[in-house]
């Protein structure tokens, strides 16, 4: 862990932060803290935090709202804090861009082996982009290794959250192989699935509307039945003109 590493908490509940707060700087993190939406644009403006704690009930603004909003021009990690356990929740977080989430109530060492995990895979996929300073061209599409965001035929720039960006990332380096749920989700989270885990599915269903994929007959990133999913076509490797 770089001990210069922040973590931005935003959760409406001021006894949260503060626990929060207090147990990440004991293990040496800057945080910031933030009560609403309109506080955190506001700290974003001031401040460069490597990981975002929303939580995604707060008055105004949901987490939910932020999320999108951030996803729009910001790959910035986000784990989400939901009150409730349910899938539902899981699910919104994890389309609206988050790169994990955890429900309430929760074990703080929890969070921060969550915090830990997040940024090592950002840090190792940043580091790694910048040593090769290369570009992988697919299907007409290219993955800037560096700035971390997908060009289009037209070479517009279509962002990408940490975890799709990771997943992208994991299936050009896999092409034309299957690669199932518990396969992806090690190769992308460092973990193992559980059986109601989703989160691949949707990732996945969101590489594929930035990729302006029919999801019917995906051409790109294939579905196999009782299988997987595969990257189908050419992928080429090239080095940063």
């Amino acid at each position: 862990m770089e001990p210069t590493s922040s973590i931005l908490i935003v959760d409406d509940d001021r006894d949260i932060r503060t626990l929060l707060a207090d147990y990440l700087e004991t293990n040496g993190y800057r945080t910031f803290g933030a009560q609403d939406g309109a506080a955190m644009w506001k700290l974003l403006d001031e401040t460069k935090p490597d990981l975002i704690v929303l939580d995604l009930n707060m008055p105004g603004e949901d987490g939910l709202t932020i999320c999108r909003k951030l996803r729009a021009h910001s790959s910035l990690p986000v784990i989400m804090l939901t009150a409730r356990s349910e899938p539902l929740d899981r699910i919104l977080g994890l389309e609206m861009g988050a790169d994990d989430y955890l429900p309430k109530p929760f074990e703080p060492r929890e969070l921060l082996a969550r915090i830990r995990s997040v940024l090592r895979r950002t840090n190792t996929a940043a580091a790694g982009g910048a040593d090769k300073a290369a570009q992988i061209r697919f299907s007409g599409w290219t993955l800037d290794l560096t700035a971390r965001h997908l060009l289009n035929p037209d070479g517009m720039v279509i962002m990408l959250s940490g975890a799709e960006f990771r997943l992208l990332k994991v299936f050009l380096e896999h092409p034309n192989r299957v690669l199932n749920r518990d396969q992806l989700l090690n190769l992308t989270q460092g973990r193992d699935a559980d059986p109601f885990d989703r989160s691949i599915d949707i990732q996945i269903s969101r590489l594929r509307q930035k990729l302006g994929e029919d999801a019917r007959v995906p051409q790109i990133i294939k579905t196999v039945r009782n299988g997987g999913y595969v990257l189908a076509g050419t992928v080429a490797v090239e080095p940063r003109v």
